[in-house]
């Protein structure tokens, strides 16, 4: 069962209740469909009324959810034949990027994924999908071997940011990332972008230079967290600042789609993508195979000028 989040109390008490109910029936062999049936209606609008109306802040934490799942989760679902690669052929592997080639739909692909854990050993591990720069390195070491093949790349996003350590900066955090953007606006094959929970800033963007983004609609995609944000311009980290901040943001798939960030954003199923994982990852796949059948009949170089002017629109000015 997944936990809930405080917004979410009420819905929680439901699911125990419901619970509860199946294991007593189970127990002393009760007929309780009735009652079943009449909770799970309960639930459902429930669930309708709680998601209807989510602020920013609560968007952010569906986004954090523990039981949300992960790249890997949706990998094993989606991609048949998933044969991992490793490492930036300078220094090391990089654990908080799993990259691989895979099979969607019979179709061979390069996937690039940032992996967070699901337990502190496997953060550590992972260190909490935050990459060093030979993460990038590797993720662009294996673009171009997508490229040379003529393969299609797909990354899936979903880390806080990149690693802010000293070791990352002493060997080239930022450079690393900056020419991920740059290569990534040149490659000769069509890529796709799925933001799956969280798209913290340079660590997110590193990977996210595409020809589509698709986020889920529960996921958020910015420049900075609303702590961080907080933090910056009013030196807090009050409720009320992070709740102040993540309305500012704009880091909603609602608001990135607006402003022309996002392609596509994607249903998730009720009550999150926590919910479902088996749905949330049919709900993606589909989305891939349809942008993937659109982009590959695309001759290469019109996939590099709709790239280009597709991110020479963001941000432009539109006053006098």
């Amino acid at each position: 069962m997944a936990s809930h989040q405080e917004f979410e109390r009420s819905i929680g008490e439901v699911v125990e209740r419901i619970g509860h109910l199946k294991e007593l029936a189970n127990a002393r062999g009760l007929d309780v469909d009735d009652e079943l049936k009449r909770l799970e209606a309960r639930l459902d609008e429930l669930r309708a009324e709680t998601f209807k109306s989510l602020t920013p802040m609560e968007r952010v934490l569906i986004a954090r959810h523990p039981q949300r799942p992960h790249s890997l989760d949706v990998i094993e679902r989606i991609f048949d034949d998933f044969v991992e690669l490793h490492g930036d052929r300078a220094f090391r592997d990089d654990p908080a990027v799993v990259c691989g080639w895979g099979r969607l739909a019979g179709r061979s692909i390069m996937v690039i994924a940032q992996q967070k854990g699901r337990n502190t050993k496997e953060n550590l591990k992972r260190n909490f999908a935050m990459m060093h720069p030979e993460g990038y390195r590797k993720a662009l070491r294996l673009m171009r071997l997508a490229e040379k093949f003529r393969r299609p790349i797909i990354t899936i996003i979903d880390t806080p940011a990149a690693y802010p350590g000293l070791g990352a900066e002493e060997r080239g955090q930022a450079e690393a990332i900056a020419r991920n953007l740059l290569e990534m606006s040149l490659i000769e094959t069509p890529i796709i972008a799925a933001v799956l929970g969280e798209g913290g800033s340079g660590g997110a963007l590193g990977l996210s230079v595409a020809d589509r983004i698709v986020m889920f609609e529960y996921a958020i995609y910015s420049v900075i967290s609303p702590e961080g944000c907080a933090s910056i311009l009013w030196r807090e980290n009050s409720e009320e600042a992070r709740q102040k901040a993540a309305s500012a943001l704009r880091l909603t798939a609602p608001d990135l789609f607006e402003l022309g960030v996002i392609d596509e954003i994607l249903a998730e199923p009720q009550g999150g993508a926590h919910e479902n994982w088996d749905l949330t990852a049919s709900l993606l796949a589909e989305a891939l195979q349809r942008h993937l059948d659109d982009l590959l009949a695309r001759p290469v170089e019109e996939l590099l000028a709709r790239r280009y002017e597709k991110y020479r629109k963001m941000g432009a000015w539109a006053g006098d």
